[in-house]
């Protein structure tokens, strides 16, 4: 058994495979279920999150379906039902009845979601290995129709979620958001370029959802062991958004996003040229609005020592023809 949910492993399954492949249990049907973001679920929430998604699967299973039928996580997030003298009918009729009760079905973070494919051997001339592969092959065609929106609402409830953490995380990412928008327009850039910088400054700081929430909200300084800990909100972020197609070219600009000019930034301590051009933007518009609005352990400056403050860091820690146009074009100010 899977130590987990309690279902049978794959082991167990093989070995009933090879058992019940005969002709008096035809037809044989095989039901293949695979858990929809499971891995983002994991990098948003942790890894016991993920593991109530499926021991929550693997309860709804045990109750949809007969003792004798075997039911196994042969996997990590893969499912797999061996229906002895069962037809196609009957397992559709089985697979539309688990979809109708998992709809329903959420943990205290995330909704449950499946993609299913199934297929029956009818005559002992059919391989049941080839029975697998296209129930697998049915599957994934249902799993690339119905994994990247529920993953998009995971996205929105990750964030949701993050601004319930920090009060102050929603305003700060809307106006980040506008601001890099609008250093997009002072630079000329095309109107999709402008969309995916104000989405990108709007989820800079999604990653801060694996971050401890007692560390996000600290008033004072952190210590060297809680900066590390906090550094790894970019990495996060990109974990999260680069599994959803829709944000996977967003997720880099995320990942670079408290990158330097000179080099010493993080994660990866990437040169000038090695950073995109709209992390860059991120970085100006983040700094801008960290240092003119209130924050968990500072208050407020004004905008002249904003200003001041970014031009002592042009070209270290900040792009500096980005940072001029961001002043003069954006700010309306003297360089």
């Amino acid at each position: 058994h899977d130590p987990l949910t309690g279902l049978y492993n794959r082991r167990f399954y093989e070995e009933e495979v090879k058992r019940l492949d005969s002709e008096r249990n035809l037809p044989i049907s095989l039901i293949t279920a695979d858990v929809n973001g499971l891995k983002l679920t994991n990098d948003a929430f942790g890894h016991m999150e993920g593991d109530k998604l499926l021991v929550l699967f693997a309860e709804v299973l045990k109750q949809e379906f007969r003792s004798d039928d075997i039911i196994a996580r042969i996997g990590g997030d893969e499912f797999t039902i061996l229906l002895p003298q069962t037809d196609s009918e009957t397992a559709g009729k089985m697979t539309a009845r688990i979809i109708t009760s998992i709809s329903t079905k959420k943990t205290d973070k995330v909704a449950l979601s499946v993609s299913f494919g199934w297929k029956t051997k009818e005559n002992m001339d059919e391989s049941i290995e080839n029975i697998y592969k296209q129930a697998e092959g049915y599957m994934y065609r249902n799993k690339l129709l119905e994994s990247t929106s529920y993953k998009s609402e995971t996205i929105k409830l990750i964030t949701n979620t993050l601004y319930a953490k920090d009060v102050m995380e929603q305003k700060h990412a809307q106006r980040v958001s506008d601001l890099c928008k609008r250093i997009g327009i002072a630079m000329n850039l095309d109107a999709g370029d402008i969309n995916v910088l104000g989405m990108a400054g709007l989820l800079h700081d999604v990653g801060k959802i694996g971050i401890n929430e007692s560390l996000l909200n600290k008033s004072g300084e952190l210590d060297d062991f809680e900066w590390a800990d906090f550094k790894r909100h970019p990495e996060i972020g990109y974990q999260i958004l680069r599994s959803v197609g829709e944000f996977s070219e967003i997720a880099e600009y995320v990942l670079a996003h408290h990158e330097r000019p000179d080099g010493k930034g993080y994660p990866k301590g990437l040169g000038a040229d090695d950073i995109p051009v709209k992390a860059k933007i991120i970085a100006i518009a983040e700094a801008y609005d960290s240092i003119t609005c209130d924050c968990s352990y500072k208050k407020a400056s004004c905008n002249s020592v904003a200003i001041e403050e970014l031009k002592k860091n042009a070209g270290t820690q900040f792009d500096e023809e980005i940072l001029r146009i961001f002043i003069m074009g954006v700010l309306g100010e003297k360089w």
